[in-house]
């Protein structure tokens, strides 16, 4: 069994916005398995086909078996916080096979002793960090991979609304396999084939969400947000070409689409956080009231450290890592970068 036929089911793990987004685009080509550990949920989504108050296609039946998924479907879709996705790989892996496809839909990177920070001046490594698709290929035997990336906000997908995204992946299998079973008159799909670019902006454009948001919770305009969106978009590019990307990865659908779209809407979880810690809220009561994870916070952290150990000059960074985890002063901050003494607009294109 190597490819999917018309009869079997496409798989998806994670039952968050997200994942039930997924699964509505996915219902338009194919059926499909929705996996969730809650079986509350699970009870629910089958009795009443609905889910984050959306009403679900009959074409998606939901599961807390596990193992059901990789039986039944050759192509899943990972869509967990990045925060469980290791633990998530370690309990599917003894059911997933070579043949298998899995295409993440996660945006955020798995750290090993990130949570040991600060105890002894430890320092995490490009060693230390890992992409989703490299967790995957690390815990299981699955050989073809591949990420979902943006811009992908749930909530304008769960209503409906047309959009694109962007499928990365080095296998044309996995793309052109993405592309038939998510296309639609809604959903378009573009391929890369720099999974690395993709993973990068999908989970670095979060961290300029939120120092987007947090403008706009002091009540700034769009002067400043620009700014602040195409400097972002600068250090992302640092961080990309650090770490083995080409430039170009962020200048396409998934790169400034992505950035715009999470930067600007209050749609988005990561403007939604940075938006509440700028009008002056708690960040501990900001996150015990989210209904889920936003993925910049974490990767926010992990950026800094990578920061480090590349020694880049990453301004913007460096000033949300204060402003979050250090509780500097906002005003303060935004008069750092105003101030900050870049040399050139634009210095990383490569020609």
């Amino acid at each position: 069994m190597s490819i999917i036929t018309v009869e079997q089911p496409v798989g998806i793990i994670g039952a968050g916005s997200f994942g039930t987004a997924i699964a509505n685009l996915l219902s338009y080509n194919v059926d499909v398995l929705l996996f969730s550990r809650n079986e509350e949920l699970v009870e629910q989504i089958n009795n009443s086909k609905f889910n984050q108050g959306i009403k679900l296609s009959n074409r998606v039946r939901a599961t807390s078996d596990l193992a059901e998924v990789p039986r039944l479907c050759t192509l899943i879709f990972p869509v967990v916080p990045s925060i469980n996705f290791r633990n998530m790989m370690r309990s599917l892996s003894p059911f997933l096979r070579p043949y298998h496809i899995l295409i993440h839909g996660t945006k955020g990177f798995d750290a090993h002793g990130l949570e040991d920070l600060g105890e002894g001046g430890e320092m995490l490594t490009r060693e230390d960090v890992s992409t989703m698709s490299e967790v995957i290929l690390q815990e299981s035997s699955v050989v073809r991979v591949g990420c979902l990336s943006g811009p992908n906000l749930a909530k304008e997908i769960l209503e409906g609304q047309p959009t694109a995204t962007v499928i990365g992946s080095k296998f044309d299998e996995v793309i052109n396999l993405g592309n038939d079973v998510l296309s639609s008159e809604h959903f378009h799909v573009f391929g890369t084939h720099d999974l690395l670019g993709a993973e990068l902006a999908g989970a670095l454009k979060n961290i300029i969400a939120l120092g987007s948001g947090i403008l706009r919770g002091k009540g700034l305009g769009k002067n400043i947000q620009a700014m602040l969106i195409t400097r972002g978009l600068t250090e992302m590019v640092y961080f990309g070409n650090a770490m083995g990307s080409s430039s170009s990865a962020f200048f396409g659908t998934a790169g400034i689409g992505d950035l715009v779209a999470t930067a600007t809407s209050k749609d988005s979880r990561n403007f939604t956080f940075g938006y509440r810690l700028g009008k002056g809220e708690p960040m501990d009561i900001i996150e015990s009231t989210m209904p889920e994870l936003a993925e910049g916070v974490r990767t926010l952290k992990i950026a800094r450290q990578l920061a480090k150990y590349y020694k880049l000059r990453v301004p913007i960074t460096d000033m949300l890592y204060k402003i979050v985890f250090e509780g500097f002063d906002i005003d303060r901050a935004i008069h750092f970068l105003i101030t900050y003494p870049y040399d050139v607009d634009v210095d990383f294109i490569k020609t």
